[in-house]
């Protein structure tokens, strides 16, 4: 069992674990998401399928767009929760992904990319023909 600090009463430890995390930052977001553009882009595919449609898309199903059949067959729906597990630990989440970067650790940046994303998937580059 942990011991409470000095002068922490339990009310106020409690309180502090019940806080909800920080809200989310979308323009932090954009900033963290120049760590995706080595391999995605908004509105193009690259090395890594286009983001733009990604919240509520089926994992796997960019037309034209080669995935493993781990991606393929994983029935993952991109949303906040799945897109979550997802960026902390991509190849646990799905086996066999060619997405081999180690992932966010901290979920912070996850909600704040999270955030970007959605901001960006109804912005102007994501609503060109």
């Amino acid at each position: 069992m942990k011991m409470l600090a000095a002068g922490t009463t339990l009310a106020s430890a409690l309180a502090i674990a019940a806080a909800p995390a920080q809200a989310a930052d979308a323009a932090r977001g954009e900033q963290l998401y120049a760590r995706c553009a080595a391999c995605h882009a908004l509105a193009s595919d690259r090395v890594g399928p286009r983001h733009c449609g990604l919240l509520g898309r089926r994992a796997g199903s960019v037309p034209g767009f080669f995935y493993t059949d781990g991606m393929k067959k994983s029935k993952l729906v991109w949303d906040d929760k799945t897109l979550d597990r997802f960026l902390a630990k991509p190849m646990a989440v799905v086996p066999g992904t060619s997405m081999t970067y180690d992932g966010v650790p901290d979920a912070q940046d996850r909600t704040d990319l999270i955030a970007y994303l959605r901001k960006a998937g109804t912005g102007p580059q994501c609503s060109r023909p």
